[in-house]
């Protein structure tokens, strides 16, 4: 399994997709009795750790005074009842910011890693790389500088979510948006330049450009 991107980094253009437009089959933990206190987010009743919950996924808050309603960044998971929580970065190695403290909070974890691994095999595919090709002897993990995947990744995540919500809903504005995303994803990833150490030693040996088309003989 590799992954490119986290729901953060989805969060950053579509928070909706965590609130109203969640997929209820994805939603790793829910409850009502959350409260806040700075960074610390605590439900006494949350299985967190059991739940699979993990730092880099967002969680949705909603709290019954109608002060606090969005959607968070999960900085770390600290036991099974307590996360450290943030309002969104504008980068990752900033200090978390806290959000308005408050209790009686609903809780909603929803997580898109299923998308986020079926795309990051599909990009390896299209690099030749493993996992996606199953006949290259390079591995994803000797790409030197990944990041520079992660806004492909974000584009296709959203158009399969969105594409998701579209099939067997009248609802143009998902297709649209499916659509328009799509090609972002495209664009994207021809823009994308792979630096790859093949020998271990952290310098790059080999290139791979997302705009040259790699041929394969039979």
């Amino acid at each position: 399994m590799v992954r490119f991107s986290c729901d953060v980094d989805i969060l950053k253009y579509e928070p909706i997709l965590f609130g109203e437009l969640r997929l209820p089959g994805q939603i790793l933990s829910a409850g009502t009795d959350g409260v806040l206190d700075g960074t610390s987010f605590t439900a006494a009743n949350a299985e967190f750790v059991s739940a699979s919950v993990c730092s880099g996924e967002v969680i949705y808050l909603q709290s019954g005074d109608g002060l606090l309603d969005g959607a968070f960044e999960i900085i770390s998971v600290d036991s099974a009842t307590q996360l450290t929580v943030s309002v969104v970065r504008n980068d990752s190695s900033d200090e978390p910011i806290a959000p308005p403290a408050t209790a009686n909070i609903t809780y909603q974890i929803c997580t898109f890693g299923p998308q986020a691994s079926e795309v990051g095999f599909q990009l390896t595919e299209y690099y030749g790389l493993l996992p996606g090709d199953a006949a290259s002897d390079i591995d994803a993990e000797d790409i030197l500088d990944r990041e520079v995947l992660k806004r492909a990744s974000v584009f296709a995540v959203i158009s399969t979510v969105y594409a998701t919500l579209a099939d067997g809903v009248e609802n143009e504005n998902f297709w649209k948006k499916s659509l328009y995303y799509k090609k972002l994803f495209e664009q994207a990833r021809e823009r994308c330049r792979l630096n790859i150490d093949i020998g271990g030693d952290g310098k790059a040996d080999v290139t791979r450009a997302g705009g040259i088309v790699r041929l394969a003989r039979d």
